[in-house]
């Protein structure tokens, strides 16, 4: 398949940009598939030794939900601060 793109490039030059960015795109979203695979803190592939991992939260922890009408800045944190 690699050789056939090859020899339609050489045919037809203009297809170049597009095999570009038709492989730029495929390789981003593998990373970012990888990326999100591998996820947050929260998310954990252990099911052995913690099977339900929301128990260990915190109930004041911010999850990576948003609301529009919450002003973040002036909520109260506990523990240190950054």
């Amino acid at each position: 398949m690699i050789r056939m793109m090859f020899q339609h490039a050489k045919k037809h030059p203009g297809l170049i940009p597009q095999f570009f960015f038709l492989t730029l795109g495929i390789t981003g979203a593998s990373l970012y598939l990888i990326r999100l695979a591998r996820g947050p803190h929260v998310t954990l592939w252990d099911k052995k030794n913690n099977p339900e991992p929301w128990t260990k939260l915190d109930p004041t922890y911010q999850y990576k939900f948003v609301a529009v009408s919450t002003d973040y800045k002036n909520l109260k944190k506990e523990g240190p601060d950054f």
